[in-house]
């Protein structure tokens, strides 16, 4: 026996060393060196090579060049990130390999679509293949330059957008641009209607990133950019403002303030005797502020269990540059996303995300922006030098023993008028720091049910988070002092000090402002899909969803909750047909119309698949669509059982007996409407998309029209008018469904791409321009004239009078009786110089009824929205360019810095003022230090264009060649520059670069790199 099994031993040997002989002396190596490229012949750069078992041979570098040792005749598999992947026979005479873009899945909305197959008023960007040559601190930054349709803050012109991160109600900021997959624009009532109530004015989803069975990778990512105010507001100093105050007291009327010496000696003769504050010198601000970021990104799994993770932390600085604000006025934001996808079964999947995110931001107790706005150059001293203190002044000397002193050199300045001020506030009123925590948690199951019927599948999610802030730091009291002036001998000092507050220091940490909010959302869905004689596809959803989101300090949460039915039938890939039907249920509805269906349907045409035109060699694809809904709509109202009928059981008005006693009413709110039910959104869409030359060029369009009709408002007047009353404020009118509105526009895009000579070109165009208008309003009731009724105007319209020059002397103002011209009713009192306005209805009278439609505000965004980029791209370089704008809004100069009366601070544009010597040349009406009630109104004469043009980013890319270094860890370096919101071109530039009353608008210069593992 053992024999025998000594002799098999060596026969299996004898065999096994054989065949491997002669397997090795037929096998032939070949070498291959060979470029993988796209189909208009540009290089795919890091395109793997990979035998069966997924082994890499070798990665294609920059120029997607790759070499190989391999068998002749043997396959091999060519795999790029957005490309089909090919299996390759080795051949000696290989040069190169071509791939084809990958029909990307998108998400659209409980379902998932081919990019060249998304429904009717769809539209996604790839964020994450953007984000490569395009570095963004924020996931909606420039979008509109490649999502049409999506205006800068809305879809198609509708202001309550739905957003959704990974299918959960979410903050866009929530998330960083680097954790971002992908963004989808829902905007046709066909492709929201399974959102329900919530969903009906647009849809934005965020997907995230997940993990791809690949190895490991970790991807590293760091920035520092360097922000740069584009414009500070321009306030007059006090020399030059006291002058223009007395000149106001003189129009009035009045005698002046100011002596000629007080304005000589504040023009600098002592800055601290006589003090003319610039809040935005250099003194106060820095010329600029840093941000700091860095992110990590691990991924990779297997068939079983796939990963991402993502770690970030941001910095970001302030302008301030003094006392607290100096080193304790910065943002910081650590972030930390696990993604987990397990396969637990071949008919079980299971998905788990966690995401947690801790921000704080340094402050201090006092918001100096709005204060420079407010606080007048010459009010008081902000610091105050201890040495110029007369020496034998003993008591202030004593006064100040325990003092806040600055810099060892300074106390602080005020007078009894301002004993609080933002300057000592913020050198000893103590410090702030806002505290957010943000945690999300998302979790589902997708069962493949091809055990009950095969292409049946169940997929359900459910999401939980929970987001609170406060403020906490402390708040210490101080003392300001105010200085009594001396001058011996042609020295000037102080004589003595009065104090206003105490120094106080509790060591106490107080706690406030605390708010919470808490979202949980849950769905479930069946999903079907066949095939019938490989030419009718059929699929349909069945879906149910809900969810409810609490804040604090608001009792009645917000909610919403449908059910949906989806069918699909597509013949050939060539002709589509969509049907939806939502049912939605809202508790601000009576009983009895809390639930409504929302119908909705959508038909495609792939007219490329028609042999008409498969026979046209540069038609790649072209496709028609067009949809229809009515979707029922709580939207735009924040009322609950505003059905009912309410009364005030405190806080009505007060009345009272003879005897002196009094107490309080109980007044009636509104009336009750039991007919009350949902606005409805009623919408057709037509649109058309396609590529040609080899898809070298795409372009794509939407034309839409919607009518939101039964929109809920209490009207009264179209109730008697006894309903209401004035005193005691009363009313007895309901809520009731009566305005409409309707909006029609255009959204488009235009790609091109192509490689000429070394470099390959791309060219994108974005745009959306839509109307609105006001189609049924309560006008005959509301305004005796025609010219002022809003239906037919635009929603976001300015209303205003229309100007007519100045007044230019006595007898024009004279004039002003009413009876030889029309009598301004504004209650002061007119000059030569105030401006004089247009009688509308001629009745002699200058008062609201003579107001105007004077242009379209952009409050819903500006009608024309558009973008543009370009990219180019040479070996490792690439150059990207974004310019976005925005055109046909305008705004009034409604703010204290243009509207000046009383004793407000003066800004820069007062100084083209209205006097008798520039009234031919003046721009601004005279000065008052009255209310002003006649030039200070919403009129033609404040009115400016918003048009603008930005050059939004300039990005310099360069990955630095594979050939530099032969490392097996690190697989991938790049560095980056990167200029944002570089340049604004514009007629109103000045105005638009302000920001008044708060932190500055900036340029950010940024450099980055970028590594891979």
């Amino acid at each position: 026996m053992m024999k025998f099994l000594r002799n098999a031993l060596a026969l299996c040997v004898f065999f096994t060393l054989s065949v491997g002989v002669i397997k090795g002396q037929d096998a032939v190596k070949i070498p291959i060196k060979a470029v993988v490229q796209d189909i208009n012949g540009n290089p795919i750069k890091g395109a793997s090579i990979t035998i069966e078992g997924n082994d890499v041979l070798t990665i294609a570098n920059q120029a997607g060049e790759f070499s190989l040792s391999v068998e002749e005749n043997s396959t091999f598999m060519v795999n790029a990130k957005g490309y089909k992947t090919l299996p390759v026979i080795a051949l000696a005479n290989l040069k190169q390999v071509t791939l084809t873009k990958e029909d990307r899945l998108i998400n659209v909305g409980f379902k998932n679509a081919t990019e060249s197959n998304l429904p009717a008023g769809v539209s996604s960007v790839n964020l994450a293949q953007l984000f490569e040559k395009n570095f963004i601190t924020y996931g909606l930054d420039g979008i509109e330059a490649f999502a049409p349709g999506f205006n800068g803050n809305n879809l198609w012109g509708m202001n309550t957008s739905l957003i959704l991160v990974d299918g959960v109600p979410r903050d866009v900021n929530s998330v960083t641009p680097n954790e971002i997959e992908e963004i989808t624009f829902l905007k046709s009532a066909s492709a929201v209607a399974l959102y329900g109530s919530r969903g009906a004015k647009g849809v934005i989803l965020i997907t995230t990133k997940r993990g791809t069975p690949t190895k490991q990778k970790i991807n590293v990512r760091s920035n520092i950019g360097l922000n740069t105010p584009k414009r500070f507001a321009q306030y007059l100093g006090s020399s030059e403002y006291m002058t223009l105050y007395n000149e106001a007291l003189s129009n009035d009327g009045l005698a002046a303030a100011y002596t000629p010496e007080t304005i000589y000696n504040h023009s600098g003769v002592n800055p601290y005797r006589y003090p003319s504050v610039d809040y935005y010198a250099s003194e106060y601000l820095k010329n600029s502020f840093s941000r700091y970021d860095g992110v990590a990104e691990i991924s990779g799994g297997n068939d079983r269990a796939r990963y991402y993770t993502n770690v970030g932390f941001i910095s970001t600085g302030s302008l301030l540059n003094f006392g607290e604000a100096k080193e304790n006025n910065t943002s910081e934001r650590f972030n930390i996303r696990g993604n987990v996808d397990m396969q637990l079964t071949k008919a079980l999947k299971a998905r788990v995300d966690a995401s947690a995110v801790f921000a704080s931001g340094g402050g201090v107790n006092t918001n100096y922006w709005a204060n420079a706005a407010t606080l007048r150059p010459h009010l008081f001293t902000p610091l105050i030098p201890i040495n110029l203190l007369e020496q034998s002044d003993e008591v202030s000397r004593a006064m100040i023993k325990n003092a806040t002193i600055i810099d060892g050199q300074y106390i602080l300045g005020g007078t009894q008028l301002d004993q609080t001020n933002p300057f000592a506030a913020i050198y000893a009123g103590g410090n702030n720091k806002f505290v957010q925590r943000q945690f999300q948690f998302t979790t589902g199951i997708d069962a493949d049910l091809k055990g009950i019927l095969n292409g049946l599948t169940f997929s359900t999610t459910m999401g939980v988070d929970y987001l609170n802030s406060y403020n906490q730091g402390y708040r210490n009291g101080y003392a300001t002092y105010q200085p009594n002036w001396t001058t011996y001998s042609g020295t000037t000092l102080i004589g003595s000090l009065t104090r206003w507050g105490e120094d106080t220091k509790t060591g106490v940490q107080n706690i406030a402002d605390s708010y919470y909010r808490q979202t949980i959302s849950l769905s479930g869905q069946f999903n079907y899909n066949t095939t019938i004689r490989n030419n009718h596809h059929i699929s349909a959803v069945l879906l149910a969803a809900a969810y409810r989101q609490s804040q604090s300090e608001i009792y009645q949460p917000t909610t919403n909750s449908n059910l949906g039915l989806q069918l699909n039938y597509d013949f050939s890939r060539k002709y589509f047909a969509e049907i939806t039907g939502a049912v939605v249920r809202s508790p601000k509805m009576p009983p009895g119309n809390r639930i409504a269906l929302s119908p909705a349907a959508s038909i495609g045409w792939h007219l490329s698949e028609e042999p008409f035109l498969k026979k046209v060699s540069f038609i790649n694809d072209l496709t028609l669509t067009a949809s229809a809904g009515i979707l029922n709509t709580d939207l735009d109202f924040d009322e609950y059982y505003a059905y009912e009928s309410i009364y005030t059981g405190t806080g009505g008005n007060w009345y009272g007996w003879n005897d002196g006693t009094g107490t309080q009413s109980t007044d009636s709110r509104r009336g009750s409407n039991m007919d009350l039910t949902f606005a409805k959104r009623k919408e057709i869409s037509i649109g058309i998309k396609g590529g040609m030359f080899k898809n070298q060029f795409n372009f794509g369009a939407n034309v839409f029209r919607n009518n939101i009709t039964g929109i809920i408002g209490q009207i009264n007047v179209l109730y008697p008018n006894y309903f209401t009353t004035g005193f005691p404020s009363s009313s007895f009118v309901p809520y009731s469904n009566y305005n409409s509105d309707q909006r029609t526009g255009l959204d488009f895009y235009l790609n091109f791409n192509k490689h000429i000579g070394a470099i390959d070109w791309t060219f994108g165009a974005s745009g959306t321009y839509y109307t609105t208008k006001a189609t049924k309003r309560a006008d005959l009731l509301t305004y005796e004239n025609s010219y002022q009724y809003r239906a037919g105007k635009p929603l976001d319209a300015i209303w205003g009078l229309k100007s007519n020059g100045f007044y230019m002397d006595a007898s024009e103002v004279a004039a002003a009786d009413g009876i030889n011209s029309a009598k301004p009713a504004f209650g002061s009192s007119l000059a030569p110089g105030d401006i004089k306005y247009i009688d509308q209805n001629g009745d002699k009278i200058i008062d609201d009824k003579d107001q105007v439609y004077l242009g379209r505000g952009g409050w819903f965004g500006a009608p024309f929205t558009a973008g543009l980029n370009v990219t180019a791209k040479w070996k490792n370089l690439t150059l990207f360019v974004l310019g976005t704008g925005r055109f046909g809004a305008s705004a009034m100069k409604s703010d204290n810095y243009f509207w000046v009366n009383g004793s407000d601070k003066y800004s820069a544009v007062v100084r083209d003022r209205w006097t008798p010597q520039t009234k031919n040349t003046a721009t601004f009406p005279r000065l008052t230090t009255l209310n002003g009630d006649n030039n200070f109104r919403a009129s033609d004469f404040w009115l400016y264009s918003t048009d603008r043009f930005d050059l939004s980013k300039v990005q310099i890319s360069y990955t630095v060649s594979d050939k530099l270094f032969k490392s097996k860890v690190l697989k991938e370096l790049g560095l980056y520059v990167a200029g944002f919101n570089l340049l604004t071109i514009a007629k109103e530039r000045e105005i638009l670069e302000l920001n008044l009353g708060g932190a500055p608008q900036t340029r950010m210069y940024n450099l980055g790199v970028k590594a891979m593992f």
